[in-house]
C-alpha cells in the first residue's frame, strides 16, 4: 500500500503551524551557527594577543640578556689592565674586522632595490596601511608627513629603509600581514578611523578582527547600511577606488513615494545633476507590490550618488542599503557582523577589471 491505512484517522497539522515550526528551526539553527562564528573569533582574537603578548616577552627577555652580555663586556678592559690577559684572544689575519652585523656593499645595494627597500613616499604610506596612494597625496601636500624630522612635499620622494617617516605623531612600518573583511554595516556609524565629535565608527565592529591597522574602501554614508570592504592592502585599496576601473555597487533604496513610471524612466536616460551627468546601469523595481522599493545598480564613485539621484527627482531616501560592493554580497554575514574575505575572493577583487586602463594619478 502507498500509505498507511491509519492515515485518515490521523490529525494534520495546519499549514501555518508547519510554516512556523519550520521558521523556529531556522531561527534556532541560525542562533546556533552566529554563537559558533562568535567563539570561533573570540578564540582567534585571544591566540592573536596572546602571540603578541609572547613575542613581548621574548623581546624583554632578549633585552635583558644584551644588556647582560654588554655589562660582561665592561669587565674586560679592567681585566686586562689587572695584566690578566695583555694579548687578544683572536688576531686577525689581514683586512678590516667585520663586526657580526657589517653588510657588503652589494648587500646593501640589493638590499635597497628591494620591493620594501625603496619606494615612492605615497606608496610607502599604502603599504603601512595609512590610506591609499591617492590620500597619501593629500596628506603629503598639506603637510602631514615627516621623514627625518623634516616636513615633506613630494610624493614621490623615495623611501629607504634607513629613513624614519612619521605620521600624525607615530613612526610608519610597512605592513605585511594583509587583512580583508568584509563587514555588514548598520546604520549610526560612520566609515573613517577616528572622530572628533565621538561618533561610533565602523572600526568599533570590528576592533576584535586584528590587530593591523585597516581602513574602510570608500565611504557609505552614516545613515547608509550594507556591504563595505576594510582593509590594510593599499594596493587593492587604489584599484578599488579609481574611477577608470567601474566597480560595480547595488543599492536597495527605500523612498518616501512610489516611483513613477515617467521619473524611472528619466533615471535609465541619465540625469543632470549639479556635478555632471550621471548614468545608471541599471534600474528595477525590488518588490512588484510596492514600487517605492527600488533597486539600483551603478558604478560612479561620487558622493551621496544614490541619494541624489532620487533627490533630484523630489524623493525623499528613507532607507539605503547597499547589498552588493565590487561581486561581494553580505549573504550570511547579519546586520552589525563581518567575516575575513577568502582567497578566491580576495584574487578575484585583485584581478577584477584587470583589461581597464588605470588612469595617472
Amino acid at each position: 500500500m502507498s500509505q498507511s491505512p491509519f492515515q485518515k484517522f490521523t490529525v494534520k497539522k495546519k499549514n501555518s503551524v508547519v510554516k512556523e515550526q519550520i521558521r523556529q528551526e531556522k531561527k534556532t539553527y541560525r542562533k546556533e551557527r552566529n554563537a559558533f562564528f562568535d567563539k570561533k573569533k573570540e578564540e582567534e582574537y585571544q591566540a592573536r594577543m596572546a602571540k603578541k603578548n609572547g613575542m613581548a616577552t621574548k623581546a624583554a627577555d632578549n633585552s635583558k640578556a644584551t644588556l647582560a652580555l654588554s655589562n660582561k663586556q665592561e669587565v674586560k678592559p679592567a681585566a686586562e689592565a689587572n695584566g690578566t690577559r695583555t694579548t687578544p684572544k683572536f688576531k686577525p689575519t689581514g683586512g678590516a674586522a667585520k663586526t657580526p652585523h657589517a653588510k657588503s656593499e652589494k648587500a646593501a645595494a640589493a638590499n635597497d632595490n628591494a620591493p620594501t627597500g625603496v619606494m615612492p613616499l605615497n606608496k610607502f604610506m599604502a603599504h603601512c596601511g595609512v590610506c591609499s596612494r591617492r590620500d597619501a597625496v593629500a596628506l603629503i601636500s598639506a603637510g602631514k608627513v615627516k621623514i627625518n624630522g623634516e616636513v615633506a612635499t613630494e610624493p614621490g620622494y623615495k623611501i629607504k629603509q634607513t629613513d624614519e617617516v612619521i605620521y600624525n605623531g607615530k613612526k610608519l612600518f610597512v605592513t605585511k600581514n594583509l587583512v580583508y573583511i568584509l563587514l555588514n554595516k548598520p546604520k549610526d556609524y560612520i566609515t573613517t578611523t577616528d572622530d572628533p565629535q565621538g561618533r561610533k565608527t565602523v572600526l568599533q565592529l570590528i576592533q576584535k578582527a586584528t590587530t593591523e591597522r585597516v581602513y574602510p574602501i570608500g565611504r557609505l554614508d552614516r545613515n547608509t547600511s550594507g556591504v563595505l570592504l576594510l582593509t590594510n592592502d593599499g594596493d587593492l585599496t587604489q584599484k578599488l577606488s579609481h574611477p577608470s576601473y567601474e566597480i560595480k555597487k547595488i543599492y536597495e533604496a527605500k523612498l518616501d513615494k512610489p516611483l513613477t513610471k515617467t521619473d524611472f524612466d528619466k533615471i535609465i536616460k541619465g540625469l543632470k545633476l549639479e556635478d555632471g551627468e550621471v548614468q545608471v546601469d541599471s534600474l528595477a523595481y525590488a518588490d512588484s507590490k510596492d514600487k517605492s522599493i527600488i533597486g539600483i545598480e551603478i558604478h560612479s564613485g561620487r558622493n551621496r550618488i544614490v541619494r541624489r539621484i532620487f533627490e533630484h527627482l523630489g524623493y525623499d531616501v528613507k532607507g539605503l542599503d547597499r547589498v552588493m560592493y565590487a561581486n561581494l554580497t553580505k549573504k550570511n554575514v547579519e546586520r552589525s557582523k563581518w567575516r575575513y574575505l577568502s582567497d578566491k575572493e580576495i584574487r578575484l577583487l585583485k584581478y577584477m577589471n584587470a583589461s581597464k586602463t588605470k588612469q595617472p594619478i
